[in-house]
């Protein structure tokens, strides 16, 4: 297996377990640990930095700090700071935020292209270590510095849009792709990052979320994601996603159903057949197969998510270890 290994973690597992699966990737090759940024959960940078402290070898990609809740300046400050702790080990990625979750706090969201445009130009000009003058119609600096000086912290772009996947091979150093991506829609994205990648003669490495579990029963490794996906997959922006995957899915109906919590509805809306075509999951010989159909299509780091225990996340690092040998 050619690809890096990541596994993400949505910030709802309990801090004993992670301190468990933490240790399990840290002694069995993980390159990256995503830690998500998502509003209401566990705060990221503050996790980033206990694990950090309690690891030798992981990275930690912040992922993905939405510039519409917490702003560019301090989204810098945070990377900046914690490279300067742990040189080497850090990645910034931004992203424009869960749609439901910035409406629940109140945020808007609008012409998310041109702030996240400025908001990489802001940080990638901070992380310069450089005095910034910025004026951009969003956001602004004049005249300051970062006190943590020039910080190689790499820029990686959450997208999906082809407007923002353009943006990515433009302006980023990374495009990080969201789970419950088909294989097909990977190849889109990757197809639409190109035109930005030749626009600024610049090549971007390539990540991936991938929902995965395994398990001797197939069944039990379905049931074990089609809830985590359907809060991915109700997001109308993931109507694309679909169609290309290949399969069916009712998402006014799916959104309806996990907006008041009827789930029954949901784990039948998202079908066994949703499932493979969206995620790696099933009996270890499936995953290893399905594990291979995600790396062929050219990512430079698969980062397996969905795990919320260590029981659930050894197995998986095992399949990927057979694979690789």
């Amino acid at each position: 297996m050619s690809s890096e290994i990541g596994v993400a973690l949505n910030g709802n597992e309990p801090w004993p377990e992670v301190q468990k699966m933490v240790s399990l990737m840290d002694a069995s090759g993980v390159e990256t640990l995503w830690l998500a940024s998502h509003l209401f959960q566990r705060e990221p940078v503050a996790s980033a930095a206990a694990i950090l402290s309690a690891t030798s070898r992981l990275k930690i990609a912040l992922m993905a700090m939405s510039p519409f809740s917490v702003h560019p300046v301090y989204i810098a400050m945070a990377a900046a700071t914690l490279d300067e702790l742990f040189p080497g080990r850090v990645s910034l990625c931004i992203g424009v935020g869960a749609p439901r979750d910035l409406e629940a706090a109140g945020i808007e969201s609008d012409k998310p292209l041109l702030v996240m445009r400025e908001a990489l130009e802001l940080c990638r000009a901070l992380l310069s270590g450089e005095v910034v003058r910025f004026q951009g119609k969003r956001f602004q600096v004049e005249g300051r510095a970062l006190e943590a000086g020039k910080r190689n912290v790499p820029l990686i772009l959450a997208a999906s849009g082809p407007k923002m996947l353009k943006l990515a091979g433009s302006h980023a150093d990374g495009l990080l792709i969201s789970a419950a991506a088909s294989v097909a829609f990977i190849q889109s994205c990757l197809v639409e990052t190109a035109a930005g990648e030749a626009e600024s003669g610049s090549k971007i490495r390539r990540m991936g979320l991938v929902y995965a579990a395994i398990d001797d029963d197939e069944k039990r490794a379905f049931d074990s994601l089609r809830r985590k996906m359907a809060f991915i997959l109700r997001g109308m922006h993931h109507k694309t996603n679909i169609e290309l995957g290949g399969g069916t899915l009712d998402q006014p109906a799916l959104a309806k159903a996990y907006a008041s919590s009827d789930w029954p509805t949901v784990d039948s809306l998202v079908s066994d057949d949703i499932v493979r075509r969206h995620a790696v999951a099933g009996k270890p010989d499936d995953v290893r197969k399905r594990l291979s159909d995600y790396e062929e299509v050219g990512l430079d780091q698969l980062i397996v998510t969905g795990v919320s225990s260590a029981e659930e996340l050894a197995p998986l690092l095992n399949s990927l270890a057979a694979i690789r040998d």
